[in-house]
């Protein structure tokens, strides 16, 4: 029988069972796992829930307008993953790192490749919105070795909730940049108070979660993506002790180990380069630990 006549006339198990034939030439064979996984939980998936055709068409139209809203600026598809919990189950595979090491969370979807270079001590805010903070810790290794000379890439909501990018005719960058560790492994610089925020519901995500009575919000937090050769490279965020929404975060992001306390400051105290404030201003410490690069 011709591999064409083996398609025709399909039963439900036999449809099954030829799209997973249909794989079976690939000579990747990393590619033929996934996608022969796929096909089963696919097919698994419409048969359990007995999926109409209207609501097979009503997904497909949900993907194509998540695909249509995603831009340079804004990346949907990441948004999706991430209120689906994907995102984090795919971290939890993939950084089982050694006891110590600082853990990951979400990349979300407001990483801009090509930061502006900030020196330790500068104000990364560079004219956002929001309550100054102090921002310090090191990158060690899990060890407590200082590792000097890593890539620190920050980025945060100002306190509007709303990143650069999401801010429409701002022809600046605010709120993101990228640093090295020092000698000894310290970094430091100003920015402003992190504060709470809801992710973009006005897409597919929100229609998502509207349909399913979920919040879209975030506990306030810093992003930090951190590189060192040798080091497997850190994504992750620290949170803000006493933050609302620390246990009902829209992405499922939150790891107790990442939050971290915001000290208030009065105005007027002194700060620790000197720098004089006339209102309250907040400090932060938190040291980074990388875990070894895996081995290949």
């Amino acid at each position: 029988m011709t591999e064409q006549a083996e398609r025709r006339n399909l039963s439900d198990t036999e449809l099954t069972d030829a799209v997973l034939t249909s794989f079976a030439t690939s000579g990747d064979a990393r590619f033929r796992r996934i996608a022969e996984s796929l096909v089963r939980h696919l097919h698994a998936f419409a048969a359990d829930v007995q999926l109409t055709e209207e609501e097979w068409f009503a997904g497909i139209d949900f993907l194509t307008r998540t695909g249509h809203i995603t831009d340079d600026k804004r990346q949907e598809v990441v948004l999706l993953s991430d209120v689906l919990g994907l995102s984090m189950q795919v971290i939890g595979i993939n950084h089982r790192h050694p006891g110590g090491a600082t853990e990951s969370t979400v990349f979300g979807p407001f990483f801009v490749a090509g930061s502006p270079a900030f020196a330790n001590g500068d104000d990364i805010a560079a004219g956002a919105p929001g309550q100054p903070c102090w921002m310090q810790g090191r990158v060690v290794s899990t060890d407590g070795t200082p590792i000097p000379d890593a890539l620190i890439e920050v980025w945060q909501a100002d306190e509007d909730g709303f990143y650069d990018v999401q801010i429409a005719d701002l022809d600046a960058v605010r709120g993101r940049g990228h640093l090295r560790s020092a000698d000894d492994g310290r970094f430091w610089f100003w920015s402003v108070l992190p504060e709470a925020y809801p992710i973009p519901d006005d897409g597919p995500v929100g229609d998502l979660l509207k349909a399913a009575g979920r919040s879209p919000m975030r506990p306030a937090h810093v992003h930090f993506k951190i590189d060192a050769p040798g080091y497997a490279t850190l994504i992750t965020h620290v949170f803000v002790e006493g933050d609302q929404y620390l246990d009902t975060d829209a992405v499922f992001g939150v790891k107790s180990s990442l939050i971290a306390p915001f000290e208030r400051h009065e105005g007027g105290s002194a700060t620790p380069d000197g720098r004089e404030l006339d209102g309250p201003w907040y400090s932060m410490q938190y040291d980074m630990v990388l875990a070894p690069a895996p081995a290949r």
